[in-house]
């Protein structure tokens, strides 16, 4: 960072204050963690807008708890504090701080700063590429009411008692009872797990309906095949129109799986994107929103290490043979000239970087050699 802008940052940053932090605590802002050490107060210059801050309690062996996080909208001077609540291992929910205790904070600003470590500028722009078209509004319409991203999911506790304890333990001695014999029957006699209201991500479920009423046949196959209706449903009914906020969801997916670690936006991810990549006819009549969609998934794919497609995705060949649809929809579609010339060179990188081929014919749509001897 050059002196001029640590300068701006120091006096137009945002500032975090997080108190009574335990030592080793994992604790992170954007793309950036740390273990915290003994001095510890929180995060200075932090630039103004959208961020995404995180935690984990972790134990004298080094383990971590699971991550807990959420999105906070920082504006230009604003001083933000939180305390650490030791029995709850979590952000007290019973402290806010707020008016003269607040300016009290800006009042000791300068003799706060050595406890505050710098926000790292050199990864902003990464931060940036990932959250570009995320807004506060998106944000508070897709997070869960209680504002936290929770990387491991809170269910609701079945009350205990003493009757339930003491049928249960017949249960355990009861010599007629079996072995489940099939899965759905060990299902069945799981207990009823039931995550607590108010801590899910509340992702955009899409249409279930492929086709318009009245769609004749042909109509219906073609519908099957190009998922263009339920992208003009989705945006319509779910986004006002407004396309922006549509990549928006797959860019707050992307980072709830990815820093978040939560397993559901990855799921939320694949959805989305194999939404777009399938909708053929809509690539003419949307130009912008497919050429910044090249765009989110160009910084994406560059945050995933190369071997998370190995592990995970490639097990399905999810990505290459989405990206392949798409980028066969695009060259043989009348889609604007600058959306082809952009999905080529992205297809050329991809290929380069990953050696992923989009040319070769995926096994299932092969010919079969039919042996008539």
């Amino acid at each position: 960072m050059d002196q001029d802008t640590a300068q701006t940052l120091f006096k137009e940053g945002a500032i975090f204050v997080f108190l009574d932090v335990p030592v080793g605590t994992e604790f992170g802002i954007d793309y950036n963690s740390w273990n915290v050490g003994p001095e510890f107060r929180g995060v200075k210059m932090i630039p103004a807008g959208l961020h995404f801050v995180y935690y984990s309690a972790c134990n004298k062996e080094g383990q971590t708890a699971p991550r807990t996080g959420f999105f906070y909208n920082f504006r230009k001077k604003e001083i933000v504090v939180r305390k650490w609540n030791r029995l709850l291992e979590d952000i007290d929910p019973d402290i806010d701080v707020r008016g003269d205790m607040l300016q009290k904070f800006h009042d000791n600003k300068e003799e706060m700063d050595r406890y505050l470590g710098a926000y790292p500028y050199e990864n902003y722009k990464k931060w940036v590429s990932l959250s570009s078209s995320m807004s506060e509004s998106l944000v508070e319409k897709l997070q869960p009411e209680n504002g936290k991203i929770l990387s491991v999911s809170e269910f609701i506790s079945e009350s205990s008692d003493t009757a339930s304890r003491k049928k249960a333990n017949n249960n355990q001695q009861d010599k007629s009872f079996t072995e489940p014999t099939s899965a759905r029957e060990a299902e069945s006699q799981l207990p009823q797990m039931k995550v607590q209201p108010g801590t899910f991500i509340r992702f955009t479920e899409l249409p279930k309906k492929r086709y318009p009423e009245g769609s004749t046949p042909v109509e219906i196959t073609k519908c099957s095949m190009d998922s263009t209706y339920i992208l003009e449903t989705l945006l319509k009914d779910h986004f006002n129109c407004i396309e922006k906020d549509l990549l928006g969801e797959v860019q707050f997916s992307f980072i709830c799986f990815l820093i978040g670690q939560v397993f559901d936006g990855f799921d939320q991810w694949k959805k989305l994107v194999h939404l777009l990549c399938s909708s053929e006819s809509a690539l003419s009549n949307h130009t912008q929103l497919f050429l910044d969609f090249v765009g989110v998934l160009y910084f994406q794919v560059h945050e995933i290490p190369e071997d998370f497609f190995v592990d995970i995705v490639s097990q399905s060949n999810f990505l290459t043979t989405t990206l392949q649809e798409f980028f066969s929809n695009v060259e043989c579609s009348s889609a604007d000239q600058s959306l082809k010339r952009k999905c080529r060179k992205f297809k050329e990188h991809l290929t380069g970087k990953f050696r992923w081929d989009f040319d070769s014919e995926p096994d299932e749509y092969a010919p079969v050699v039919v042996d008539t001897n």
